[in-house]
């Protein structure tokens, strides 16, 4: 039996947000109980040429909402980027997730060979939707996601494998 588009993305979606999101409230918690500059910890990385934990958020979340979007045949609409904060990187996590749960099944379901296009920096990028998903969508989510529970654990944050998979 073949999984949707559908059955493909917007669970792995919520389930890897939901687990952010609760990685998030044990970073603040940590901040909030060790007496760290929650600003400190927002903006720390793991290596200089990579981004801090507030720009891992940002970029998952308009992965997961470009994702959904683009799979619905939908424009993406650009997100403010806003003063880094857990409060901040929550707030954007539940707007991906209410936009992604918006969209309803239907409209994702036939998108294997939906033409995305993406634009960047060094030109246009063309995929198939299937190939978009697996080979882009998915990979990025899941580096992102990874990257900021990373930079959690590695400054302390007590979390583990199964707060980073979230509930599913």
């Amino acid at each position: 039996m073949a999984i949707s588009m559908y059955a493909a993305s917007v669970p792995m979606i919520k389930a890897l947000l939901g687990g952010l999101s609760g990685v998030l409230d044990k970073g603040a918690a940590f901040a909030a109980t060790k007496n760290v500059d929650p600003a400190v910890l927002a903006s720390d990385r793991l290596a200089p040429d990579m981004f801090p934990l507030w720009r891992q958020v940002q970029i998952a979340c308009d992965m997961a909402r470009g994702g959904v979007l683009r799979l619905a045949g939908r424009e993406v609409p650009s997100l403010p980027d806003v003063e880094p904060s857990f409060e901040s990187m929550k707030a954007r996590i539940a707007e991906t997730l209410a936009v992604v749960e918006a969209v309803p099944e239907a409209d994702i379901a036939g998108s294997e060979d939906r033409k995305v296009v993406l634009k960047m920096r060094a030109g246009e990028m063309e995929f198939a939707g299937q190939r978009y998903l697996v080979g882009f969508v998915i990979p990025n989510l899941t580096f992102h996601c990874s990257t900021a529970y990373n930079i959690l654990r590695h400054n302390g944050v007590e979390i583990g494998k199964r707060d980073f998979l979230g509930s599913f």
